[in-house]
C-alpha cells in the first residue's frame, strides 16, 4: 500500500487528506485536514501534441516518439496523443504502422493527424504543399493499417468530401475534429451533424468570428462538441481562454499544448512538417511568414496559465484530464482521482509546479 498526501483535486472539490495507493490502482481517499500544502492532480492527458525536449512525432520515427513522450511524461502527461502535421500519404501510412507498436505498450495513446485535409485559407504553419481535399480511400487505409492507433483526425467540414470523411472517422470510433478551417457557422453545424465532436484549438487557424457571420468559433462553442484551447498565453490572451473554458464549461473545454519539439530547449531555428520555424522567448513561428509554428508549452504550465487566468483548480483540473480522458474512451480507467481508476497523478507544490509524478502506480 502506498499513501500519498496533500490537497487532493477530486471531480468537483479538493479534498485534504490522504491517497491510498494498491497494485497500481487508487484504492480510497481518507480525508485528513492536517496535511501539508502539496496539491495532486490526475495525470495529464495531452490530445495535442507535436513533440517536445528536441524530439518530434511528426517525421513518424519511432524512437523520437518514444523520446518525446518521455519529456511530456517528466511535466506531468501520463497519456498523450502523437500528432502529426500535413503529409504525404506515405509518411502517414509509415507512421502509423511504426508507432502502432508504441500504442500497444502505452507509451502512446494514438495518433492524431492534424491535417492535410485542411482549407489553405487558413493553414497557419501547416505545409500548405500537403495540403488537399479528403480522400476516403486514404483515410480508410489509415483506419485499417492503424488497427485501432488512429485516435482522431481534424479536418477543414468545407472542403469537398469533408463531410463524408466525418462520417467515416464517426463510423470507425476515431475522433472527427475540426480545425483549420474557413467554414461558415451553418458548414460548421454541418460538421457536427455529421460526426464532429472536437474543435481543434479553438481561434487558432479559424475564420474569425464576426457578429454578422459567426464562423466556426462561435459555431464550435454553440455546439456539443469539446474546445481545445491553447494555455500558453500566446496563442490565447488570458481573459480569451477564460472566457471560452467557461462558455463551454469543464465538461467540454479541453487543455492541449501544441507543442514541437522545441519545447524545452533553447531558442534557435528548428523544423515543422519541412518548414522552418524560429524559436525566440518561447515563441515558435515560421521563418518565412512569422505565422505561430506550435507551442513550447507543456500541460503543467497549461495548468497553471488556466488557474492564473481566473479559472477554479478542479474545472482547471477536468480540462487538462477528465474531458479528454472522457473523449478517447478512456475515462473507466483514467482521467480522475477516484477509487478504482488507475494511479496516473501529479504531485504539484503550492505554487502548481510539479514535484513528483506518477503512472500506473510508479513514480517517474
Amino acid at each position: 500500500m502506498t499513501r500519498i498526501s496533500g490537497r487532493i483535486v477530486t471531480p468537483g472539490a479538493v479534498v485534504p487528506g490522504h491517497l491510498d495507493l494498491d497494485g497500481g490502482a487508487i484504492v480510497a481517499i481518507v480525508p485528513d485536514d492536517a496535511v501539508g500544502d502539496d496539491v495532486i492532480v490526475p495525470g495529464f492527458v495531452d490530445l495535442h501534441c507535436h513533440g517536445g525536449g528536441g524530439h518530434t512525432f511528426t517525421t513518424g520515427d519511432a524512437e523520437a516518439a518514444r523520446k518525446a513522450a518521455a519529456f511530456h511524461l517528466g511535466h506531468g502527461t501520463t497519456t498523450v496523443l502523437a500528432s502529426l502535421v500535413s503529409s504525404p500519404f506515405e509518411l502517414m501510412r509509415s507512421a502509423t504502422v511504426d508507432y502502432r507498436p508504441l500504442v500497444a505498450e502505452g507509451v502512446l495513446a494514438g495518433i492524431h493527424f492534424e491535417g492535410p485535409y485542411l482549407s489553405h485559407a487558413r493553414c497557419g504553419a501547416q505545409n500548405p504543399a500537403f495540403l488537399r481535399d479528403p480522400s476516403l480511400s486514404e483515410i480508410a487505409e489509415l483506419i485499417e493499417v492503424g488497427d485501432g492507433a488512429v485516435r482522431m483526425m481534424t479536418v477543414a467540414p468545407e472542403l469537398p468530401g469533408a463531410l463524408e470523411a466525418i462520417g467515416l472517422l464517426r463510423s470507425s470510433g476515431v475522433l472527427a475534429a475540426i480545425g483549420h478551417t474557413d467554414a461558415t457557422y451553418d458548414q460548421t453545424h454541418a460538421g457536427v451533424a455529421a460526426g464532429a465532436t472536437v474543435a481543434t484549438h479553438l481561434f487558432n487557424g479559424m475564420r474569425p468570428p464576426h457578429h454578422r457571420e459567426p464562423g466556426p468559433v462561435v459555431g464550435l462553442l454553440s455546439s456539443a462538441t469539446a474546445c481545445e484551447l491553447i494555455a500558453d498565453n500566446i496563442h490565447l490572451h488570458p481573459g480569451m481562454l477564460a472566457f471560452a473554458a467557461r462558455s463551454a464549461g469543464p465538461e467540454r473545454a479541453v487543455l492541449v499544448t501544441d507543442a514541437m519539439d522545441a519545447t524545452g530547449m533553447p531558442d534557435g531555428r528548428y523544423e515543422l512538417g519541412g518548414q522552418e520555424v524560429l524559436v525566440a522567448d518561447r515563441v515558435a513561428r515560421l521563418a518565412h511568414n512569422g505565422s505561430i509554428a506550435g507551442s513550447t508549452l507543456t500541460m503543467d504550465v497549461a495548468l497553471r496559465n488556466a488557474v492564473a487566468a481566473g479559472l477554479p483548480l478542479v474545472d482547471a483540473a477536468a480540462m487538462a484530464a477528465t474531458t479528454p480522458a472522457r473523449l478517447l474512451g478512456l475515462s473507466e480507467t483514467l482521467g480522475a482521482l477516484v477509487p478504482g481508476l488507475r494511479a496516473d497523478l501529479v504531485v504539484l507544490s503550492a505554487d502548481l509546479t510539479p514535484r513528483r509524478v506518477m503512472r500506473s502506480g510508479a513514480w517517474i
